[in-house]
């Protein structure tokens, strides 16, 4: 990413997405839209239909990677279509930088909230209590998890300091 035009865009994209995944945990489709519009119009203007191509194959990109943990209902559409857009402007290869740091800033903040979660220990010593005595072992984990409630927080909380931490190291 050696524009700094496309750093902006994205920046500001970024920014805007946060707002609005904190406030209402969704990603407005109109959002997302006007980036992957404007990142396949950019790069199209300056590079030509090559450069509109790659921009599609950016967003295909980022994309895909996150169909899969749509998929398995680890995130939300408007994150997924967030990528793609994300995609659109920066590249291939930044739109992965970004989705890897994403995902280790998420898995660490998972982390916490387990850890802080009265709940959850609650539940883990319950559970394990009941894997103790029950005769079915296995069933028994998964009745006293299957009704305890999920943690959910935005994904762009991990998304910010993911993109920060990316365009920095990218920097260097």
């Amino acid at each position: 990413m050696e524009d700094w035009l496309i750093w902006g865009m994205a920046a500001l994209f970024v920014g805007a997405a946060f707002v609005s995944d904190i406030r209402t945990m969704t990603i407005p489709n109109r959002l997302n839209v006007v980036f992957l519009s404007l990142g396949i119009g950019y790069h199209a203007a300056t590079g030509g239909v090559n450069g509109g191509l790659a921009s599609i194959a950016g967003a295909a990109v980022g994309l895909a990677p996150l169909l899969v943990l749509y998929a398995l209902k680890g995130i939300g559409a408007g994150d997924v279509k967030f990528f793609a857009a994300l995609g659109a402007m920066v590249g291939m290869g930044d739109v992965l930088h970004i989705f890897m740091y994403a995902v280790l800033y998420g898995g660490l903040i998972g982390l916490i909230m387990l850890c802080i979660s009265r709940s959850f220990g609650k539940r883990l010593l319950l559970g394990a209590a009941s894997v103790l005595v029950a005769g079915s072992r296995l069933q028994a984990w998964k009745d006293s998890f299957a009704h305890s409630g999920s943690l959910r927080f935005p994904f762009m909380i991990a998304v910010v300091p993911g993109a920060a931490t990316a365009w920095y190291m990218m920097a260097f």
